[in-house]
């Protein structure tokens, strides 16, 4: 059997980017795709997007998936190379953070001042 190596866990505070942001990536070969996170990896600091960093992977046919082949699915990307999208600016933003009377800690547009969470 072959044995991978633990993945370096990465300083830096928590993620500010979580599932179901509209994120833009920054920087790399995607540049301008926007896309909606579907997974985060916070241990290595990764965010999985919607369309982006599509790789190919050579699929065995499974009792789930009968039909094999080559597939393409989207591979983890860093987080500093993507930006989250505010829903009132409509433009990539920085992310702030605010704590509400209730004790509530909420995530915040640094451009508006728009709340970008809505729970």
């Amino acid at each position: 059997m072959k044995r991978g190596k633990a993945p370096v866990v990465k300083e830096g505070g928590p993620m500010r980017i979580r599932k179901d942001d509209v994120v833009v990536v920054i920087a790399g070969a995607d540049k301008g795709k926007k896309g909606r996170v579907i997974g985060s990896i916070p241990a290595v600091r990764k965010v999985i997007v919607e369309g982006v960093k599509l790789v190919k992977r050579h699929q065995k046919p499974t009792q789930q998936q009968r039909q094999g082949g080559i597939i393409e699915k989207e591979a983890a990307i860093d987080v500093s190379n993507v930006q989250i999208i505010c829903s009132k600016c409509d433009k990539p933003v920085r992310i702030g953070g605010k704590k509400l009377e209730d004790g509530k800690k909420v995530r915040i547009c640094r451009s508006c001042g728009e709340m970008l969470d809505l729970s």
